[in-house]
């Protein structure tokens, strides 16, 4: 989720803003990316979308499958959900395997995001999924390793690695509430995420595991959550963020997450990735200007350990189920603000 800020002093804003230079004085050169860095998007409503007769269109007008559209944006790497028994069936494992296997025949890279719930989980909530409701402790850390399990199995019967598989979403106070819910009990969610993060790799090693949060600016937050988590005994790869920022605050939000984003590297050694990125459709240029900015930010994390950017459901048009933040105007047809990624 996002809120709205608004910046209360012009100061503030022209001291941050990278987009208030004279006309006349040459563009700022980019730098040139670190290698794999992924540029990805989340499109795991696609299914859905395409079961709704919603259909992409180039930007010349041409319909073209939505994998298609965005590999010629420059997007390397695919993120889909996956949820446990979900009553309408997106999203579940078989639906998840079929989005996996277009991403895979398009030649993108897979992020696997496991909910551990039937429904979206969020910092809101993460409510079990009903068949684990009644389990036992002990029993829920079984099933989560059991599942986890089932849905690699699932994608390497079909030839897919994940390159990376989130362990929760937006974990800000842990998961399976209230079993393992951070605040209460610290202790029961460093075992869960261990529990996964042994689950995917006895799958695949070579599968980096990321623990994810939102609000990537929160540096209090982030260090509270992975300090707790390092002193129980989890393991983890990569620190995962999501940031939400608007058209007024994202240069102050992108400088906050970056400084974050180095005292990860620092603190824990971990590596780091914006898994979730998101402003409102209609806001092309400052979209535009916030992911040129954020990817920059996160190629120039220490040590190369930024890892890549992921825009959340970009192809979610005309407020798909009430969504404004995607990347699509109202016809169909990629916004400007995905050009950020046409860089090497």
């Amino acid at each position: 989720m996002y809120v709205w800020v608004t910046l209360l002093f012009a100061g503030l804003w022209m001291a941050c803003s990278k987009n208030n230079s004279r006309a006349d004085e040459p563009a700022k050169p980019q730098a040139t990316l670190n290698g794999g860095f992924a540029k990805g998007a989340d499109v795991s409503w696609l299914t859905e979308m395409e079961a709704s007769n919603i259909k992409f269109y180039n930007n010349a007008g041409t319909e073209q499958d939505l994998f298609t559209i965005l590999k010629g944006k420059g997007t390397n790497a695919i993120r889909l959900r996956a949820w446990v028994n979900p009553a309408d069936g997106w999203n579940n494992t078989a639906d998840v395997v079929n989005k996996a296997t277009r991403a895979k025949a398009a030649g993108m890279r897979i992020m696997l995001d496991m909910h551990y719930s039937d429904n979206w989980a969020d910092p809101g909530k993460q409510t079990k999924p009903s068949a684990w409701k009644d389990l036992s402790f002990a029993e829920l850390k079984s099933a989560l390793s059991t599942y986890t399990i089932s849905v690699m199995n699932a994608l390497k019967d079909k030839g897919i690695t994940p390159e990376w598989v989130q362990i929760g979403n937006e974990t800000n106070n842990g998961m399976l509430w209230d079993d393992g819910k951070a605040s209460v009990n610290m202790k029961n969610f460093a075992e869960l995420i261990q529990a996964g993060y042994m689950a995917v790799k006895s799958v695949s090693v070579g599968s980096k595991i990321i623990v994810h949060l939102s609000n990537g600016f929160d540096n209090e937050m982030y260090r509270w959550m992975f300090d707790g988590l390092k002193a129980n005994g989890a393991k983890w790869d990569v620190i995962g963020i999501s940031l939400y920022p608007t058209a007024a605050n994202w240069q102050v939000l992108n400088v906050q997450c970056l400084t974050n984003m180095n005292d990860m590297v620092a603190r824990y050694g971990s590596q780091v990735m914006v898994c979730e990125v998101g402003m409102p459709a209609t806001e092309v240029t400052a979209s535009k200007a916030f992911l040129t900015d954020i990817i920059d930010k996160v190629n120039s994390v220490t040590a190369a350990k930024g890892l890549g950017v992921f825009y959340w459901e970009p192809q979610a048009y005309n407020s798909w189920k009430g969504y404004g933040l995607g990347a699509f105007d109202v016809s169909g047809k990629p916004t400007a603000a995905l050009d950020a990624f046409l860089r090497e």
